[in-house]
Order: C-alpha cells, then sequence, then structure tokens
C-alpha cells in the first residue's frame, strides 16, 4: 500500500510520545509499504532530524507554520467555538501544501495522528484512519480539575470543543484507532467500542539492563519536563512524597531526567535532587537510579518512561492513572500507590529489601517482553488500514 502519514509534528528527536509513536509506527510499516510523511512543524527541523526518517520514507513534506499565524487562529477558534489547539496545528498554508502532496502521491491510504490534523484531512476523498493516541478531551479535564482562575476557564472551553472533535470524527473517518481502552472509553461516542486498541511498543533491542552503570541515584523520575502531567508528577514526587522518605532515609536520591524543564521542575533542585534537563542517552538516567517512580496525577494514554524502564529492569512504582493503560499486576510485575503515604511506603520497601527490589525489575522486564512489542502492534495497525481501503464507504461508525 501506499500511505500517507500526517502528522501535527514531526516525529524526531523522540522526546514527546507522540513523536516516538509515529517514529516506530513509520519504521515497522515502511517494511512492507510505501510511506510517505507530511508534518506541521511550528520550529525549523534540522536536516539530521530528518535524515533519520528518509531511509522509511519514499518522501517528506514538511510545513513549517509560523507562530504569529497559528496564535490568530487559536483566537478564530475561540470566536467560532472550535478547539483551541486543531486552530494552533492549523493555517492555510498547511492546507494548501498537504492537497497538493495528497494529490501528488495519490495514496491508497490516510493515516493521520490526533484531532490537531483533522482539518488537514476531513475532505479527502481517499481511505482515512485516524489515530487518538489517546483521549485528549480526558487529559483536558484531569488538567481543568486541578486548576483555577482563568486557567480553568481555558481549560473548560478546551475540554468541551475536544469532545466535540472526537465526536465528529467518527463521521469523518473509515476507522479510528487509540493508544489504550481506557481512552477508548472516554472518547463521547456510543460506538467508541468500535475504536481500534493499537498500544505502544518499546524498542527492546535499544532499551536493555546495564547493570555496568553505576547507581548514584536511589529514584529517578524521567520524561519531557516541560509536559504538564509531567511537571505535576515532578512536583508531587519531591514535595508531597519524598519529605516523607527523607523522615526514615535522608540520604536518599532522586534525579529528575528529561528535555526542557519549566521553571517548576528547576526550582526542586537540592543537594538531595538533581535535575538534569536533556540528557544525550536517556538510558544512563535509568540505570542510574535503583527504582523508577511515575507518580502521574493527571494526562491520558499509555506512559512509554514506564515500558522503557521495565525494559531496563528497573523496578517501577506508579498511579492508578499509569497502570489504568498498562494493565501490570500490582505487587507482581510493578507497585500501585494513590497517595504520598503509599508511595513513599513502597519507596522504602523497596530501597530497604535488595531481593524483592530485584523481583520486581525482573518480572517487568518480562511482563513488557511478553506485551510491548512495536513488531506486534504496528502489525494490528497494517490491518485496520488494509481494512480501512478495501471497506471504503462502508464505515465501521455508521448506524
Amino acid at each position: 500500500m501506499k500511505i500517507l502519514v500526517v502528522l501535527p509534528r514531526f516525529p524526531y528527536p523522540l522526546d514527546k510520545g507522540d513523536k516516538l509513536r509515529a517514529y516506530h509506527q513509520i519504521r515497522i510499516l515502511s517494511q512492507r509499504h510505501e510511506v510517505y510523511l507530511f508534518a506541521v512543524s511550528h520550529n525549523k527541523v534540522a536536516a539530521w532530524y530528518v535524515d533519520q526518517l528518509r531511509p522509511y520514507c519514499k518522501e517528506i513534506c514538511i510545513v513549517n507554520s509560523p507562530r504569529l499565524a497559528n496564535y490568530k487562529n487559536v483566537v478564530r477558534n475561540y470566536l467560532y467555538a472550535k478547539s483551541l489547539q486543531i486552530g494552533y496545528w492549523d493555517s492555510q498554508r498547511a492546507r494548501k501544501r498537504y492537497k497538493a502532496f495528497e494529490r501528488r502521491v495519490c495514496p491508497d491510504v490516510i493515516y493521520s495522528q490526533m484531532v490537531r490534523t483533522m482539518t488537514l484531512v476531513s475532505r479527502s476523498p481517499i481511505p482515512k484512519v485516524m489515530d487518538f493516541q489517546d483521549a485528549l478531551s480526558m487529559n483536558t479535564e484531569r488538567r481543568m480539575d486541578c486548576s483555577r482562575g482563568l486557567w480553568h476557564y481555558v481549560l473548560h472551553f478546551e475540554f468541551k470543543m475536544l469532545r466535540s472533535s472526537e465526536y465528529n470524527a467518527f463521521k469523518i473517518f473509515d476507522a479510528l484507532t487509540i493508544i489504550s481502552d481506557a481512552d477508548s472509553e472516554a472518547i463521547p461516542h456510543k460506538k467508541n467500542g468500535n475504536i481500534c486498541i493499537i498500544p505502544n511498543g518499546v524498542d527492546l533491542e535499544f532499551f536493555h539492563p546495564m547493570p555496568e552503570v553505576e547507581k548514584c541515584y536511589d529514584v529517578v523520575f524521567c520524561g519531557n519536563m516541560s509536559y504538564e502531567p509531567n511537571v505535576r508528577a515532578a512536583n508531587f514526587l519531591v514535595e508531597r512524597v519524598m519529605p516523607l522518605v527523607w523522615q526514615r532515609r535522608p540520604q536518599t536520591r532522586v534525579l529528575l531526567a528529561g528535555t526542557s524543564p519549566k521553571p517548576a521542575v528547576m526550582r526542586l533542585a537540592s543537594e538531595r535532587v538533581t535535575v538534569s534537563g536533556w540528557v544525550p542517552d536517556i538510558r544512563e538516567s535509568y540505570a542510574q537510579a535503583r527504582l523508577f517512580a511515575a507518580p502521574m496525577q493527571t494526562g491520558s494514554g499509555l506512559q512509554n518512561k514506564l515500558l522503557e524502564a521495565m525494559a531496563m529492569q528497573i523496578p517501577c512504582i506508579t498511579t492508578p492513572i499509569a497502570n489504568n493503560s498498562l494493565h501490570a499486576v500490582d505487587g507482581q510485575e510493578l507497585l500501585v500507590a494513590s497517595d504520598p503515604y503509599h508511595f513513599a511506603d513502597h519507596i522504602i520497601e523497596l530501597l530497604e529489601h535488595d531481593s524483592q527490589r530485584q523481583a520486581l525489575a525482573q518480572a517487568g522486564y518480562d511482563f513488557v517482553h511478553r506485551n510491548y512489542s512495536w513488531e506486534r502492534y504496528v502489525g494490528q495497525l497494517e490491518e485496520v488500514l488494509r481494512n480501512a481501503v478495501e471497506r471504503h464507504g462502508q464505515s465501521r461508525f455508521a448506524d
């Protein structure tokens, strides 16, 4: 098949979940199909980044969308009661370039990522599949519940508009995919049970145990530190969990690793907390710690950071929000805590019992190897795309 992949961001470097998902899906789809990539970018994409995708794509088209125009679109969408972030990723320039690219490529099927790309592909007569990735409306609602004042109002508006966009996707696309059943259930449509669940995988050749790396830290949390759910999780860990740990283990050291830390993360740095910012190889950050903590309070989707830590044989502690999509067995493959006190107890327990820490690490390692292969899930995506071509015009969402 000729597959035209449409993305709201260029899928490199792999510093965000949507980019990671798109990169590996493109990589594996290209082994059996012709892949053409159309991506919107708000920043200039370095030539070296483009080179990382060239082996997998027959052709790449990148539209640099000026931020001023995007901000105008945000205001326009507010006035017309439409999603703000869809407006931010939309522009006349992008639509015009996309239309010309699609016409030249003449693909068998379009695979677009997230509702942010809907305006680009919605009027195309070609078979279309959209990947929700995760339930953006649920993510926004969780952030809204933790916000106040003007920002609460903005998030409430965006929540309602995203719900409407997610609902309308069922009228536009031949098939829809999403990362987890928990996210599928949060999509506001009576046919949400027909959304195809395509989880993420983990690159098991890249993320592997590194026992040679010295353990310089006790606890590590990794992620894009400009992403609001990660910022909240980092603050929850350092300000609410670690003081309880330090009462009993004052020597416990924490590493917060990941690109673009916001000031709210930078201020957490202290003698016992290191904020590294961007690192050339995130595997070393995982390997330097005795355990991985992902105390997610908001967000949606499947946490890639947990898959990566487990693949590196690092024992993990997380919250129900994160494990609802992961489906690991609490107490066997990881530990789950819903409040600071239980989270602190789990940290202390693992740090003080080497055998328990090692058993949990091994069980988590076995879990991801059994359940989270990119090849397995991209194979399922391939079947969704093929069915969309064969059944075009007979949407599985029709009444």
